[in-house]
């Protein structure tokens, strides 16, 4: 009850330097909680955290409300919750590391206010090894410019989303390899040889496309990408080059396909949540997508959902940029989608897993633009992966 009376009057925007002055968020912080969405949004998940900040939060908290005008919520909440005010102790900010003996060690940093007296320890048998440095092979196909027949637009800042991700994937123990402008054939056979690679000292392999991207039939994963003469490659025959047939050494190990392309043609605005979202402005001309028609092939064609058995492919994860069927938004500094999952890795690669970093890259993309994009995963991972940092 004071929580929704909290959400409903509390006036989140003279927070945040106080908040972050006395130490209970960072800047970082700050700044995701205000990319949260409306007004409501933004207080709503304010609290959530707030109960993850560690006993001196509250207290700090109610002082704060009072500071900024808002005596009446901290009484309020003050006698709700039977908290009161105790004298405020330096803030520890050391970062936690577990150790597990007779496993391998897997050093995880907490995030510095908040674990509340508990921790939940991962057992080693659920999580990916990483000991190789490298790592494993990273692969970025970059298609910036398209050839006139294909009638494909030059995805302009592409070249910033490749940067990004190139010295992203190298700070986390990858050799990179970066290919631009590829046909259809050159991509695949660029992909072909990673697969023939022997990995048997490696420990995990990379994949990253950037491209005009359309729907395609399939069985297993959707969507399709274009090379640069506007001929296409369905995402199912890429993820399947890597699989325990097809590339024997990567077996039981970890394969992670990160797509930035179109799923279709479909332009997203979204629904109402709240009577006080913010109306972003409506996307100009800097504004581009990645999408290309889909025509389906004459015959008849398989319906996922009227398969009574698939095939799985294990240890594999397929990361898209947006929904399938949906368009995906790209601007002149980079696309929405690379933008945000680069600035997520920096952020917390070092702490969390990879599901959980993506579920941070999908609600961020979310809250932006007046047209809205969604990224998602199939995931077919069997064990938690960290990367290594």
């Amino acid at each position: 009850r004071g929580r929704a009376r909290l959400v409903a009057a509390l006036r989140v925007e003279p927070l945040w330097d106080p908040l972050e002055q006395r130490g209970i968020f960072t800047r970082t912080m700050l700044e995701e909680l205000q990319s949260a969405g409306s007004r409501g949004d933004q207080a709503r998940q304010l609290i959530i955290d707030l109960e993850t900040r560690g006993k001196q939060a509250f207290p700090v908290f109610l002082s704060i409300l009072r500071d900024t005008g808002q005596g009446e919520l901290a009484d309020m909440l003050g006698q709700e919750c039977e908290c009161p005010p105790e004298p405020l102790q330096p803030l520890d900010l050391r970062p936690v590391e577990l150790e597990l003996r007779g496993e391998k060690q897997h050093k995880s940093y907490q995030q510095a206010l908040g674990m509340r007296g508990s921790l939940t320890v991962t057992c080693p048998c659920q999580v990916y090894e990483l000991k190789a440095d490298p790592c494993g092979h990273c692969l970025i196909l970059n298609n910036v410019n398209f050839s006139r027949d294909s009638h494909l637009s030059t995805r302009v800042g592409s070249d910033v989303d490749s940067e990004k991700l190139e010295r992203r994937f190298k700070a986390l123990h990858f050799n990179v390899l970066t290919r631009r402008d590829l046909k259809a054939q050159e991509m695949v056979l660029e992909l072909q040889n990673l697969a023939q690679r022997d990995h048997s000292t490696l420990d995990c392999c990379i994949v990253v496309i950037l491209s005009h991207g359309c729907q395609t039939s399939h069985i297993q994963f959707p969507g399709g990408v274009h090379g640069t003469d506007g001929k296409r490659i369905p995402i199912e025959k890429i993820v399947n080059y890597f699989n325990g047939s097809n590339c024997p050494s990567l077996r039981g190990k970890p394969k992670l396909f990160f797509i930035q392309a179109c799923g279709g043609e479909q332009k997203d605005r979204g629904f109402i949540v709240d009577c006080d979202s913010p109306e972003d402005e409506t996307p100009g001309a800097s504004l581009e997508s990645d999408a290309t028609p889909f025509r389906a092939p004459s015959g008849s064609v398989d319906e996922p959902d009227a398969i009574a058995c698939l095939p799985t492919p294990s240890d594999i994860l397929v990361s898209y940029s947006t929904f399938p069927g949906f368009v995906s938004w790209r601007e002149a500094s980079g696309s929405w989608y690379v933008e945000t999952l680069d600035s997520v890795l920096e952020r917390y690669a070092h702490s969390e897993d990879l599901l959980n970093m993506l579920l941070r890259v999908a609600n961020a993309v979310s809250a932006k633009g007046s047209y809205k994009q969604i990224p998602g995963c199939f995931n077919f991972l069997r064990k938690k992966f960290f990367f290594m940092c």
